[in-house]
């Protein structure tokens, strides 16, 4: 039987913004109860010989709050994700244990992966070029539920740097119907601030992810500027895929972002380019850090 590998996982242009879609020990980094939606448009008017628009369309909306009876985090998030006749709706719930570290704060987190996958196989008629493949001989949908987990370690030094790794669906589930398998995946995340000298109010924010799955290899860079940590806008590129233009805001505890790509591959004719809008809320809470005690012979 042959075997056909392609992208698993959504591609994020709004990536340093949405680090809980990568790497569950993220959770309870921004110090308080932190919701974030964010809907991306894939390669807009991409479509089929038939019509059908099989282009990927994903939905995230993540939550996460550090919990101090914990030691630590709880994250979760809901994603949809629509890529040609696949339609998978999946659930991740996870803890990150934090620690302070030099001037930094570490955690380490790991959570649990429930994905529903369900794919037409009736749209595939036309598309088959060996008719007796037996996989195509019931042409109905199919759904499978594969459970699976991704781990994740992050440290960040507040308003410096910020550094990540994650594996995600380690486990490769295989799902019974749908002839679908996971492909464990790899994250390395990093980003700096940089203040201008002379210009306080601004800064310069560098950040890259990197992902491999163990056959192909991609990775985008960004620059964006800020002005008075309310106001950004930059550049990305993804490799072989895209340049990307993004602008957002933070409004008292609101963030809003938007973001568009506009290809470089070979599907540039074809597409009029990928749109991302994100929209954030984050509750700040307090967290008692741990008091030190020093014992002196003077008070006793």
């Amino acid at each position: 039987m042959p075997v056909v590998r392609a992208q698993q996982l959504p591609v994020l242009t709004q990536y340093m913004f949405n680090q809980m879609a990568y790497n569950p020990g993220y959770a309870g980094s921004n110090g308080g109860i932190c919701v974030n939606g964010l809907i991306r448009e894939q390669w807009l008017g991409f479509k089929d010989n038939d019509g059908n628009r099989i282009a990927p369309e994903s939905i995230f909306l993540t939550v996460d709050s550090p919990i101090k009876f914990l030691h630590g985090a709880l994250g979760g998030s809901i994603m949809s994700d629509r890529i040609g006749f696949f339609n998978n709706i999946g659930v991740k719930i996870g803890y990150a244990f934090r620690m302070d570290v030099g001037a930094g704060e570490f955690s380490a987190g790991i959570q649990a992966n429930m994905m529903n996958y369900q794919i037409d196989f009736a749209k595939f008629t036309g598309h088959i070029i060996q008719s007796d493949d037996p996989i195509f001989l019931d042409p109905n949908k199919k759904n499978d539920l594969t459970i699976d987990a991704d781990l994740g370690i992050y440290y960040e030094v507040p308003d410096k740097y910020y550094i990540g790794l994650s594996a995600g669906q380690l486990f490769q589930s295989k799902g019974r119907n749908s002839y679908f398998q996971q492909r464990r995946t790899y994250f390395l995340t990093g980003g700096y601030n940089w203040m201008l000298p002379n210009y306080p109010n601004f800064e310069i924010k560098p950040s890259a992810i990197f992902v491999y799955d163990g056959a192909a290899f991609s990775f985008n860079i960004a620059a964006l500027v800020a002005y008075k940590k309310k106001f950004w806008g930059g550049l990305e590129y993804r490799f072989q895929d895209a340049v990307s233009l993004l602008v957002g805001a933070n409004i008292k505890s609101f963030r809003v972002g938007i973001s568009y790509d506009v290809s470089t591959s070979a599907l540039t004719r074809y597409n009029s380019g990928s749109i991302e809008v994100m929209l954030g809320y984050c509750f700040k809470i307090e967290v008692e850090k741990y008091r030190k005690r020093y014992k002196n012979t003077r008070f006793l």
